[in-house]
């Protein structure tokens, strides 16, 4: 049977990561798993009570395509909460998670063939989904002087048609601040290039808080989830904040894609928004594990990286140890017991030096990964 060229995308190597540590666990071995970028807590204790509530209460079916009403109020009050900015709920469009909200932004906003700019080191289902849907991924290499995140002189000699910025970014956990943002934005606004903001780890700062894109211009794609800050990776619940003039469009492509978001998910979500204490308790031990990730993988040897400001990651440069970072990270799972993720996944040119490390879990694994991965540096010599 014939198939598509937009299926012939890269595997997410991440998963297959998550697959072999997997098969060593089934094998009997505890395996600390820093590969994944997934917290270790459930769903907030209030949104579990609240989904189970609902349903003793009756069938919970189909909502309207853009998402519980409640919900979409409950997230456009988060803006004013979080950044001041007094948001109309009709902007809102709820997501079965951000990946349906990447492919309803890139959908909408863009026709086959259509050039689409992205930071390298970055997330890679951007660059998947774009080729999936007949449009260009254009990597822009960054720089550790520019922590990992583009700048305008990035985008001066590249032809695009949209930009794609995450910040905090993944694999980095690096941000920009409301002047370098806003240079972005700026800059693709006078180009007529659509500006897409990933701000899915918005929430997990370990300094001065995020900046949204949504206090610097309405004219762009925002985007959001359940996953990360408020724990429900498994939920599949996201949302969207678009121009007032395309709310209509992406519903006509929601209501034909996904008919609606799953309505047990939309349940939790509303109720975890206000699980504050819960999600702030988490926050803290992500501090804790960065603060020990950041001496103790400088002390087994991993130096060159760009501290995070946000998100729970850290993206270090390991060229000295090896140009080969699949097999160093199957190195280390099989000889420390540690799975981490090649920079494969995160730039195509340079990921084969560098690898990501999450601190997601709990504190307590995170010492014991360390001390695993101290214990595997010991043995190294480097190129």
């Amino acid at each position: 049977m014939r198939v598509s060229r937009r299926g012939a995308v890269d595997p997410f190597i991440v998963m297959d990561v998550m697959e072999a540590a997997r098969k060593a666990e089934a094998a009997g071995r505890h395996i600390v798993h820093m590969e994944v970028g997934q917290p270790g807590t459930p769903a907030p204790r209030a949104a579990r009570h609240a989904l189970a509530s609902a349903m003793e209460q009756g069938a919970l079916g189909y909502t309207v395509a853009l998402g519980l009403p409640e919900l979409r109020a409950g997230i456009a009050a988060l803006y004013q909460r979080w950044y001041g900015v007094s948001l109309d709920p009709s902007r809102v469009i709820v997501t079965s998670g951000s990946s349906a909200a990447f492919l309803l932004a890139f959908t909408a906003l863009f026709d086959a063939g259509a050039r689409v700019g992205l930071g390298e080191p970055g997330y890679p289902s951007y660059r998947q989904i774009l080729k999936a849907l007949s449009l260009v991924p254009v990597g822009l290499p960054t720089s550790l002087e520019n922590r990992l995140q583009p700048v305008p002189a990035d985008l001066d000699a590249v032809a695009m048609d949209g930009l794609i910025v995450a910040s905090p970014g993944n694999p980095s956990g690096t941000m920009l601040d409301h002047a370098a943002l806003k240079a972005l934005i700026d800059h693709c606004a006078a180009r007529d290039i659509s500006f897409i903001s990933d701000e899915i780890y918005h929430g997990l700062h370990y300094g001065p808080r995020a900046v949204s894109a949504l206090e610097i211009t309405d004219q762009a794609y925002v985007i959001n989830s359940f996953s990360k800050y408020f724990s429900m990776t498994g939920w599949r619940v996201g949302w969207m904040v678009v121009p007032e003039d395309h709310v209509r469009l992406v519903e006509r492509l929601a209501q034909n894609m996904f008919i609606c978001p799953p309505h047990a998910s939309q349940v939790a979500a509303l109720a975890a928004l206000d699980c504050v204490d819960e999600l702030e308790a988490n926050r803290a031990t992500y501090a804790e594990n960065r603060r020990l990730m950041l001496e103790g993988l400088a002390e087994a040897g991993f130096t060159r990286i760009a501290p995070p400001d946000g998100a729970f990651y850290i993206y270090a440069d390991v060229s000295d140890y090896t140009r080969d970072s699949l097999g160093f990270c199957a190195q280390i799972l099989e000889q420390a017991g540690v799975a981490v993720t090649p920079g494969l996944d995160f730039d195509p040119l340079r990921g084969g030096q560098t690898l990501r490390f999450s601190y997601a879990r709990s504190t307590a694994e995170i010492v014991e990964g360390i001390a695993r991965l101290k214990a595997f540096m010991a043995a190294q010599t480097k190129l």
